[in-house]
């Protein structure tokens, strides 16, 4: 229980903090990390959010002063947060996908979601579509509900002519999101398109 105005007062600023820093945002398929370029979330917006865990110490009493705080996200790290701008500004702005995947495995964070999903996004571009492979699945495994990463693992499947698998990925952005956000109407325009289409993503 918080008993003094100071201790709340630091209780909210904590919580608020992320949402200051980063306002949500709703990822653009197209140019949020399908290669398209600009408008979208250097983030890459995932619609799950791991709950914080804390250690549990049963029969002891802890204070708060012995208690360290969880991080909720790696992006509260500012080297972390600048390293993952500089790696999407490569891929988006200067579409060095060589360079961004030093820049991202230099973030020391490869299971991070958006990370991996970003790896496997510019091995994608490359044309390397097993390394691709292996990054999404890698994403996906970190956060299953990482819907960005479901549009371009869907954009993926387009590419390698499994349309049914690109429809499946469609079935589950609209179970997380809804068929109202981008990830979803992107990769449904995507699979609208004839086999054989090239896709600009």
């Amino acid at each position: 229980m918080i008993r003094s105005p100071t201790k709340l007062a630091a209780l909210v600023t904590a919580l608020a903090a992320p949402f200051i820093l980063f306002p949500p945002q709703n990822a653009v398929a197209a140019g949020g990390g399908g290669g398209g370029g600009g408008g979208g979330d250097p983030y890459g917006s995932s619609y799950s959010t791991p709950a914080p865990s804390y250690p549990q110490d049963k029969g002891k009493r802890t204070t708060q002063k012995s208690r360290k705080p969880v991080k909720q996200s790696s992006f509260e790290d500012p080297a972390f947060r600048d390293g993952y701008r500089a790696a999407y500004s490569t891929i988006y702005e200067q579409n060095d996908y060589a360079a961004a995947i030093e820049q991202l495995h230099a973030l020391g964070n490869d299971d991070h979601p958006n990370v991996a999903n970003l790896i496997g996004y510019s091995y994608r571009k490359l044309g390397d579509y097993k390394q691709s492979q292996v990054w999404y699945e890698r994403a996906l495994k970190a956060d299953p509900n990482h819907v960005l990463t479901w549009n371009y693992y869907g954009l993926w499947q387009i590419e390698q002519g499994n349309r049914d698998a690109a429809q499946y990925h469609l079935s589950r952005i609209a179970a997380i999101c809804g068929t109202d956000c981008e990830e979803y109407r992107s990769l449904a325009a995507a699979l609208d398109k004839p086999p054989g289409t090239s896709l600009v993503y």
